[in-house]
């Protein structure tokens, strides 16, 4: 299955992109593709970005236990910071 996921803010910067197509073998939970993202396209981003990553999955936001199928944009947010 092929997943659309959007990159903001500081993971934007950081992964040098504003999205990817992550290809998967079946749905996944959001843990579960966090995971896949760590060990695949944000390999090389500082953990403390990816620490606490919001995740909305098409425009609502995301618990770790909420499964993702085909076709599905994902979209992670970085922590936020300021004033």
């Amino acid at each position: 299955m092929k997943l659309h996921v959007l990159y903001f803010a500081s993971l934007r910067e950081a992964r040098g992109a504003a999205s990817d197509v992550v290809e998967l073998s079946a749905p996944v939970h959001v843990a579960e593709l966090l995971a896949a993202l760590r060990a695949g396209p944000l390999s090389e981003i500082d953990e403390a970005l990816f620490t606490r990553v919001l995740v909305a999955v098409n425009q609502t936001v995301a618990g770790s236990d909420q499964v993702v199928a085909e076709g599905d944009e994902v979209a992670l947010f970085p922590p936020m910071t300021g004033g």
